[in-house]
């Protein structure tokens, strides 16, 4: 089953989300863990989640995807940051312990002038302070288009993160293939050799981009109407290596537009 949905709001709770993915016919969704630009985090309603629960099970939907907040920095050069990071990762990986089978996404940060070495080593030391050999959540670490000083535009550098986390059962990655085709990755004439270099690959943002391959510069477009295009978007979505992940769509696009993007992209799956 192609499992694909949109990224969704938690404004209106929980179960409210699974219903919203139920009237555009998607079998899976991302939310945010919390603010996305702040620190605050939903209050716990155990009912709503176990709404969302029974909505999921009943309707064999595909893992729920948890992004973390963009404010979280695990690599940053400001002590302070690095702790925000740390306790934002602990809270939110305690609470998605009231979920059933969900990942939890996160940017792997900025290193913010300590440079890319330093930054690696940092990111593996806090996965390994939070992490924990009893949870259920796989932890993603998402590709990167490589702004600024952003850690992870290259697989290299996914893989060396992941090397140095002591559970690396608890950990995976999530391709967005916006980042990768901005990162410099020939997703659209070189898809196979582009695959053959991930490891550990869990989930797929799907997202078309406004800007040439190798731009830097991180700007999701519509399915169809960016520089990646349908037809390479075809190919992704049917792909051996591929095809059988969850995708989720972050696109700029209302509800009513996510259903559209939804419907076309059922059509094309072979």
């Amino acid at each position: 089953m192609f499992k694909i949905g949109p990224h969704l709001s938690t404004s209106r709770g929980y179960t409210n989300m699974g219903r919203d993915a139920l009237k555009i016919s998607a079998t899976t969704f991302q939310f945010f863990s919390r603010n996305p630009r702040g620190s605050k985090m939903k209050k716990l309603d155990e009912e709503d989640i176990k709404g969302l629960i029974d909505l999921v099970r009943e309707n064999n939907f595909g893992p729920l995807l948890a992004h973390a907040p963009y404010t979280l920095n695990p690599c940053s050069s400001t002590e302070s940051v690095r702790e925000f990071a740390n306790l934002v990762m602990a809270e939110d990986l305690e609470r998605l312990r009231y979920f059933e089978n969900t990942y939890y996404n996160l940017h792997p940060g900025s290193h913010t002038g300590l440079g890319i070495d330093a930054a690696i080593e940092i990111i593996s030391a806090q996965l390994n302070l939070v992490l924990r050999e009893d949870q259920e959540t796989l932890v993603l670490l998402e590709t990167m288009s490589g702004k600024g000083t952003e850690v992870g535009s290259k697989f290299e550098e996914i893989g060396r993160i992941i090397k140095g986390v002591n559970l690396k059962e608890k950990v995976g990655v999530c391709l967005d293939t916006c980042h990768v085709h901005e990162a410099g990755y020939d997703i659209v004439g070189n898809l196979d050799g582009v695959l053959e270099e991930f490891d550990k690959l869990y989930a797929i943002h799907l997202n078309d981009s406004k800007n040439d391959r190798e731009a830097h510069k991180d700007r999701h477009e519509v399915i169809g109407n960016g520089k990646i295009g349908l037809e390479a978007i075809e190919r992704i979505i049917n792909h051996e290596k591929l095809r059988d992940l969850p995708f989720y769509l972050e696109t700029p696009q209302d509800l009513e537009g996510h259903k559209k993007e939804t419907e076309l992209l059922r059509s094309l799956r072979k």
